[in-house]
């Protein structure tokens, strides 16, 4: 092909590069938006290929197209959708808020490719891009309707399967610490003893909230905007088009999509999307306070709590010989770092909408998208590289328990707050255990104090010493 082509549209003529299925809008757009070099991603390009092959379906069934043409952009869609043509759409970003250079990119890639298949030039708009790639449609439909589609296909195939994973190695590690007894900790002190696999019961229980949490609210985004046209009213758009359109996406995709109850708040409101995504960022946090805590009992390994040993996954230092660092861990904290920098993004732009349309719907569908997909990574990444190489020290969690001046708590019912007091300080200030002060003090019997100094004994509900 030629180095270059000419395009036309309302504007007049424009260079296109030879080898490229985009058309005139597309380059301007190009060329009007140098901000970021940022371009969606897989999940948004499969997505706004769905709303078109849809579309193309629902037209030819209600006889806006004929058979040929609808078959030729059918099968250009059916590409766009299996990533054939992602180096198609250049546009940035940071582009016109309603994302119609996205929308009409999405347009002039399908109807070149179609014409193409049509046995037509690519240019020659044999299949036109407005006419009947976009017959029916309009950018504040199209968008925010590819904005719902990728969002909950992103949540359902990237984030959901991660966070699965991570409970799953969560629970399998709560079974095999379950006899290991450490010593809680409140405020970062020394507290009662608790078991390590109650510790991890714990994390994958915030896990399995995590998820619950996401699903139930993911279910907002089964309604979609497309019938709505311009401003909502559904203006060109035949009364069946929206409902046949949504059902071969349904189809597609394997989720229920549907068409919204409302189309003018589908298109100027994404409350929706800010909604879910807060679901997203609690997750997050979730991961984050596991990463955070598991980091802390694998301190060390001789000068922190050193109660788990972790993974050996890379050499942890450039200068310090044998230095093992938590990093899968440290990339879930980084991870979190961005999601909750996704989460300004997105309530931010969910909020903003102005009359009749919201004007920040492609940073709010890329800010969307990249947070279930590096969250999902991480979980994934998480459990099976982290957590399930974790290891417990037996023998220096029941050493710290021993030591541990918490245990005087135990003492309360057989022998009084201010006694047990009175042996905690003296133990303190000794270097003895609370179990050896007890004992000389007088207080306990050695049978009494092994009777009520029971550390494992202490990780269950009950009176020590109370038959």
């Amino acid at each position: 092909m030629a180095d270059e082509r000419i395009e036309t549209d309302s504007l007049g003529e424009i260079a296109v590069p030879g080898d490229a299925y985009w058309g005139a809008q597309t380059q301007r757009a190009i060329e009007n938006f140098p901000i970021s070099d940022r371009r969606f991603g897989r999940r948004f390009i499969r997505a706004i290929g769905l709303v078109k092959l849809g579309a193309a379906r629902a037209n030819r069934d209600l006889g806006h197209l004929d058979d040929e043409r609808a078959d030729a952009i059918e099968s250009a869609c059916e590409e766009v959708v299996a990533g054939e043509h992602d180096d198609q759409f250049p546009v940035d970003v940071f582009q016109t808020g309603s994302g119609t250079s996205t929308n009409m990119n999405a347009n002039e890639v399908i109807a070149n490719r179609a014409s193409e298949i049509y046995g037509a030039a690519v240019g020659s708009k044999a299949i036109h891009p407005n006419d009947h790639v976009n017959f029916g449609q309009s950018s504040n439909d199209v968008i925010p309707t590819a904005m719902h589609v990728a969002a909950r296909e992103s949540v359902a195939h990237d984030l959901l399967p991660g966070l699965r994973t991570l409970e799953t190695e969560l629970a399998a590690q709560a079974d095999a610490f379950d006899d290991v007894v450490k010593t809680g900790r409140t405020h970062l002190q020394d507290a009662t003893p608790i078991r390590l696999g109650q510790e991890f019961g714990g994390y994958r229980r915030q896990i399995e909230k995590a998820i619950d949490r996401i699903e139930r609210a993911s279910t907002e985004l089964d309604e979609l905007a497309l019938g709505g046209t311009a401003v909502g009213t559904g203006l060109n758009t035949d009364p069946e088009f929206a409902e046949r359109a949504i059902a071969e996406i349904a189809v597609e995709t394997d989720l229920d999509f549907r068409e919204a109850d409302d189309h003018f708040e589908a298109q100027a409101a994404h409350d929706a999307m800010g909604a879910v995504h807060g679901t997203l960022r609690s997750a997050s946090g979730a991961m984050d306070k596991i990463a955070n805590d598991l980091r802390l009992l694998a301190s060390g390994p001789r000068n922190g709590l050193g109660e788990i040993d972790q993974p050996e996954n890379q050499p942890g230092s450039s200068i310090m010989p044998g230095k093992i660092n938590p990093v899968v861990a440290e990339s879930v904290n980084q991870v979190h770092a961005r999601v909750l920098g996704n989460d300004a993004t997105v309530q931010a732009g969910a909020e903003r909408g102005q009359i009749d349309l919201n004007l920040y719907k492609p940073v709010l569908a890329d800010a969307f998208v990249e947070s279930a997909g590096i969250l999902g990574r991480a979980a994934e990444t998480f459990g099976t590289k982290f957590v399930a190489k974790l290891e417990a020290d037996h023998e220096h969690c029941a050493d710290q328990v021993e030591r541990s001046m918490a245990l005087a708590t135990a003492l309360n019912p057989a022998i009084g707050y201010d006694a047990a007091s009175t042996v905690a300080k003296k133990a303190l200030a000794t270097g003895q255990t609370v179990r050896e002060t007890a004992i000389e003090m007088g207080h306990l019997t050695p049978e009494e104090a092994d009777e009520v100094l029971d550390p494992a004994r202490m990780t269950s509900p009950g009176i020590l010493g109370e038959e």
